[in-house]
């Protein structure tokens, strides 16, 4: 179930093995990105993107946006 989570929370929730996605582009991912995260692009999420992914384990969802 989506929610937003604060600092505090996805600091507990990556503590506790939860898996860090950066929906960012490519190139963005490559230029800068958080330790740790995988890159699933926005654009080009789909199902088996989204199957790389343990669906045993919480996901942390993550975009800056500058607009």
């Amino acid at each position: 179930m989506p929610r937003v989570a604060g600092r505090e929370q996805v600091q507990e929730l990556l503590a506790g093995g939860a898996q860090l996605v950066e929906v960012l582009p490519a190139e963005d991912f490559r230029d800068r990105h958080l330790k740790g995260a995988v890159n699933l692009p926005l654009k080009k999420l789909d199902a088996a993107a989204a199957a790389r992914l343990d669906r045993s384990q919480a996901v942390v969802v993550y975009c800056y946006d500058f607009q």
